[in-house]
Order: structure tokens, then sequence, then C-alpha cells
């Protein structure tokens, strides 16, 4: 499976926006789902997940009540709303996928397939 992140840009302190990720080749409602992101200097840190169904979401704490995962099969999407954003949010967004939900699913190594990122800027 192939994927296409897009969405992220400069946003104020405050603001917010929406990352999708689109799923080609296989179909996306195969793959249990994960964003992390990575800031300048850091290593790359889980964000949120979702199972194929959808049924099941986490997320870090860091970003819990301003951040929803939310997937749409039929499009083979799977997005990431972002309100109240932070300066500290900044980083560069990755959407991944894996065959499996399990308690591996926190962790980058465990995604089989990667989106080439997209980088979100907030701004103080």
């Amino acid at each position: 499976v192939q994927l296409q992140a897009s969405g992220g840009g400069l946003v104020q302190a405050g603001g917010s926006l929406r990352l999708s990720c689109a799923a080609s080749g296989r179909a996306g409602s195969s793959y249990a789902m994960g964003w992390f992101r990575q800031a300048p200097g850091k290593e790359r840190e889980f964000v949120a997940l979702i199972t194929r169904s959808g049924g099941t979401t986490d997320y870090a704490d860091s970003v819990e009540g301003r951040f929803t995962i939310s997937r749409d099969n039929a499009k083979n999407t799977v997005y990431l709303q972002m309100i109240s954003l932070k300066p500290e949010d900044t980083a560069v967004y990755y959407c991944a996928a894996r065959s499996t939900y399990n308690r591996d699913s926190y962790y980058p190594t465990a995604y089989d397939y990667w989106g080439q990122g997209t980088l979100v800027t907030v701004s103080s």
C-alpha cells in the first residue's frame, strides 16, 4: 500500500488543521493506521492510532482532547483533526499502516508502510 499525507501548513497557536492520509494499492481498510510526528532533533513519536474498523482509537497524552483521528474506508483515507494547536505541536507528521492492532501499535518500528510526511508549523 502507498500512503500520501497532506494538509500540513503554517497556523497560529490556537488554530486548527486537518491532515489527510490517502491509501492506494491494497484497500486501506485492511490496515490499522497511526499518526506519528517528528520535531527537529527529536525522535519520532506516537500521536494517534485507529483500528481497521475505526472502532478503537487512542492518543498520546500530549494531544488527548485536542486531536481526533478518524477514517473513511470508502475513500481509503484517514484523517487527523487538530484543534487548539500549540507551538510544541510543530513537527513533520507521518501516517503509517500495519496489518494488525496490538500493544506494539504505539511504536513506529511496528509499522510496515509510511507516508512521506507533511509539515505542521505552529507559530506563537
